[in-house]
């Protein structure tokens, strides 16, 4: 398999930059638990979302089904989205809105332009 990104518009790269962002911010919150010894089963659904968002990238940079990936990315991302509201405030605090921190509101609004992408693309 080879890089074919001759096809890819700004679209294309708007997604993929963020995937990568929700990406890193999953690994940086699983990995960080893991490395002080407080390991989780949340650090470890953390690590494997951002590898399934890295590996989404992979796939679309190689050209490997892309609308596949486009289709499944958007409950993928739609689920990471529902998950964080269930923890934070359905099974959580009971304020709206809580303190969801920077790194939340970043993935949040990231993973939001990502599903609007992935539905653009798809279409």
């Amino acid at each position: 398999m080879s890089l074919e990104t001759g096809s890819l518009d700004g679209v294309h790269w708007l997604g993929i930059l963020a995937a990568l962002v929700t990406a890193a911010i999953h690994l940086l919150l699983g990995v960080r638990p893991l490395l002080t010894g407080s390991a989780s089963g949340l650090a470890v659904s953390f690590v494997l979302a951002g590898l399934g968002f890295l590996g989404a990238v992979v796939l679309v940079l190689v050209n490997y089904r892309r609308r596949t990936v486009y289709a499944v990315g958007i409950p993928y991302t739609l689920a990471q989205l529902g998950l964080w509201y269930y923890l934070n405030f359905a099974a959580g605090p009971k304020s709206f809105p809580a303190d969801v921190g920077t790194l939340g509101a970043v993935d949040k609004v990231t993973q939001v332009v990502l599903v609007a992408v992935l539905v653009v693309l798809l279409r």
